[in-house]
């Protein structure tokens, strides 16, 4: 699951203001926590299974499982869950999304919605995914196999740590609404730099580059997937960059001049700009 961008970088806090939306009384704030806390189990429920989809291992439903049908089909099919997948996120992070939707919704459950559609899509993907069993790539050794398969669960690794970083519970909208419940004003997490963040801008996308394509059995809707995925990552820290410099201006440039985006190698020459 993408994060917002505010959200998930270590250089950036929440755009999240301490007051907006709808008032919510205290029935309202029971309501709205009980709907973030099911928001966060629906988050948490998928993420695990995506663990297990994408590897291959303990779900009944994997990315390879399940009678292959033709290829044209299955590439639609599966083409329009990553697509609507990635039409939500992209949509639903925009700061102006987020004016928008919470002139209608209190505040304090702008994140949680977006974590349940996402939850909800993502677990819709899984259901209707079609698999692509040709094979592009199989390691036959298990020691190497067995080192890919390990490399993939650290980018998970990865993926969960950098949450956590930050405020795993502010990203997935935990925070937001048991302040709201408390009857406290929240306020967004501070701009700061901490762990993977000093080294590398987006490592919670590393994580799942890493995830997706440390593999020892390559198939070609695992392949189609990992190519999705990876454009989509790219496509989505390039939007998430125009936001975070429109945010913070030479704070962020200066971040950015010295920070890797998504390959955490040392910069040489700290005029150069861009992510890497």
């Amino acid at each position: 699951m993408r994060a917002q961008p505010q959200e998930r970088t270590g250089a950036a806090p929440s755009t999240h203001s301490p007051s907006g939306g709808r008032a919510a009384g205290s029935g309202s704030r029971i309501g709205i926590l009980a709907f973030g806390l099911l928001a966060y189990a629906a988050f948490f429920a998928t993420i695990c299974y995506a663990i297990g989809f994408v590897t291959g291992i303990i779900v009944p439903k994997t990315i390879d499982s399940g009678a292959a049908g033709a290829l044209a089909p299955s590439l639609l099919i599966n083409g329009a869950m990553l697509v609507a997948f990635v039409v939500q996120h992209t949509i639903m992070a925009r700061p102006r999304f987020k004016r928008w939707v919470t002139r209608f919704i209190p505040h304090a459950m702008e994140r949680s919605l977006f974590v349940m559609l996402a939850s909800l899509i993502l677990a819709g993907t899984f259901w209707l995914w079609r698999p692509l069993p040709e094979v592009v790539w199989s390691v036959s050794d298990p020691i190497l196999a067995n080192g890919l398969l390990g490399l993939s669960l650290l980018g998970w690794a990865i993926v969960f740590g950098s949450t956590f970083l930050i405020s795993h519970f502010d990203l997935f909208g935990v925070r937001q609404v048991v302040t709201n419940a408390m009857g406290g004003e929240y306020r967004p997490v501070s701009f700061r730099l901490v762990g993977l963040y000093k080294i590398v801008r987006h490592p919670l996308m590393l994580g799942f580059l890493i995830a997706f394509w440390a593999t020892p059995h390559m198939t070609v809707g695992h392949l189609f997937f990992s190519i999705m995925t990876t454009a989509y990552i790219l496509f989505g820290t390039a939007i998430e960059e125009r936001d975070l410099v429109a945010a913070f201006g030479d704070r962020y440039l200066e971040y950015r001049r010295n920070v890797r985006g998504l390959i955490p190698l040392p910069r040489f020459n700290t005029s150069s700009k861009g992510a890497a």
